[in-house]
């Protein structure tokens, strides 16, 4: 047995990140995610396919909220080499009825393009979103950001964007915050692990892309998730990363361990309007729970 990575050789490595291995149930949370999102695409003004550039899947579904609603940009999972926007629709059902409109995004998916593209992709989404917000009737100054697994890691990513320097985006504008759900902040294990037979990374790549190597972000009030289930690496990388990042006068970064919760299981509740997670972003974004 040669340790690859900390303490683990090769197949503790892979255990750590086989979430199917560890939650034998997640069919049952893919199936409740399928149909309730068929749900949210039904709501009053829901819109899929609007495009934020020009690649194949570089579009965004659009669930408005009414006049002056904050907007949820939120990032899908699937380890950057599966699942689609769609799987993550039913995010709108828990929000959009607190009065906060979603905007989910697809984004290309691994190998065919590179992490570089897949980050670039999702900066260029909210600053899509920071810019375009008025036009469904959503208030660009109330942008917030996130995402799941992967999408937790691109959450992070785009945290830690110079908005200045993004093309587009109208100057001083930029997420008031974000909460990143089960992140992989840390690409170095991935890239020593079974995910990295597809992905394909080098040394150079996870590195560059690892929030954990990327400057904090300027301001904004960024909460890192993760479950008490999902096991000890995930939880080391979102406690890592808010220690790297830190707070100040102008930024906010906590961590949330969410007793009991597993990888699929920690988001479920995010397409109930009632539950316990959703009224706590509401309130992040409302200032208040309605």
């Amino acid at each position: 047995m040669t340790a690859v990575f900390l303490d683990y050789d090769r197949a503790a490595l892979d255990a750590q990140f086989d979430n199917r291995a560890k939650v034998p149930s997640f069919q049952r949370h893919f199936d409740a995610w399928a149909a309730d999102g068929a749900r949210a695409r039904a709501l009053p003004g829901a819109r899929a396919g609007v495009r934020y550039g020009v690649g194949e899947r570089e579009t965004l579904n659009l669930f408005p909220a009414g006049a002056g609603a904050p907007v949820l940009v939120f990032i899908h999972g699937g380890y950057w080499m599966s699942m689609t926007a769609a799987a993550s629709d039913f995010v709108a059902l828990g929000l959009v009825p607190h009065g906060i409109a979603v905007v989910n995004v697809e984004y290309a998916l691994m190998p065919g393009v590179r992490m570089d593209t897949i980050v670039a992709q999702c900066r260029a989404a909210v600053g899509w979103t920071l810019t375009h917000a008025a036009s469904f009737g959503a208030d660009p100054e109330r942008v917030w950001v996130a995402g799941h697994s992967a999408g937790g890691h691109l959450t992070a990513a785009v945290a830690a964007t110079d908005w200045a320097a993004l093309a587009g985006v109208p100057p001083g504008r930029r997420p008031r915050g974000g909460f990143a759900i089960s992140g992989l902040h840390d690409l170095e294990p991935i890239r020593l692990c079974y995910l990295n037979d597809t992905l394909a990374m080098d040394a150079a790549e996870a590195s560059r892309n690892a929030p954990l190597r990327m400057p904090p972000p300027s301001d904004g009030d960024w909460t890192l998730m993760v479950g008490g289930a999902e096991g000890p690496e995930y939880l080391r990388q979102s406690v890592a990363l808010g220690a790297a990042w830190g707070s100040d006068a102008r930024r906010r970064v906590r961590v949330e361990v969410l007793a009991g919760a597993d990888h699929f299981g920690i988001i479920g509740p995010l397409g109930d309007c009632g539950s316990a997670r959703i009224r706590r972003i509401a309130a992040a974004m409302l200032g208040s729970v309605r």
